[in-house]
């Protein structure tokens, strides 16, 4: 899987903002830390919606810059953040679960007034952006 590393800025009375250093156009922000990543990931699906996408900069490459660097001093502190491309097409997966952990993903699922795909679908995003 792909993916790039985010800068986060935060100023005492302020959102968190983010930006990719491999990819100038790309901003994101959020209210609260719990929320950086998957705003983040949001804004690279979006953004790689019409782009080629790059060969992401290792951290290592990254660390060097001047720029990130500098932004590194002030605060800013680096997180990956993985680019889930979407295809368009649907593949059919064949899982294996504990009967219970099933039942409960199965009621949750029911109560939310989705299936079961969509339900697993969606943890697999949130687990991916944390």
């Amino acid at each position: 899987m792909v993916a790039f590393y985010a800068l986060v800025h935060k100023d005492d009375d302020s959102a968190f903002g983010v930006s990719f250093p491999d990819l100038p156009n790309v901003f994101s922000a959020a209210d609260d830390e719990d929320t950086v990543v998957a705003n983040a990931i949001e804004a690279l699906e979006l953004w790689a919606e019409d782009q080629p996408i790059p060969v992401p900069s290792t951290l290592e490459s990254l660390r060097e810059r001047k720029d990130v660097r500098e932004a590194l001093e002030e605060g800013a502190f680096l997180v990956r953040v993985p680019l889930v491309e979407h295809e368009g097409r649907v593949v059919r997966a064949n899982v294996t679960f504990e009967a219970g952990l099933l039942r409960a993903i199965d009621e949750t699922a029911r109560r939310r007034g989705i299936s079961r795909a969509a339900f697993l679908a969606s943890a697999a995003r949130k687990a991916l952006g944390t």
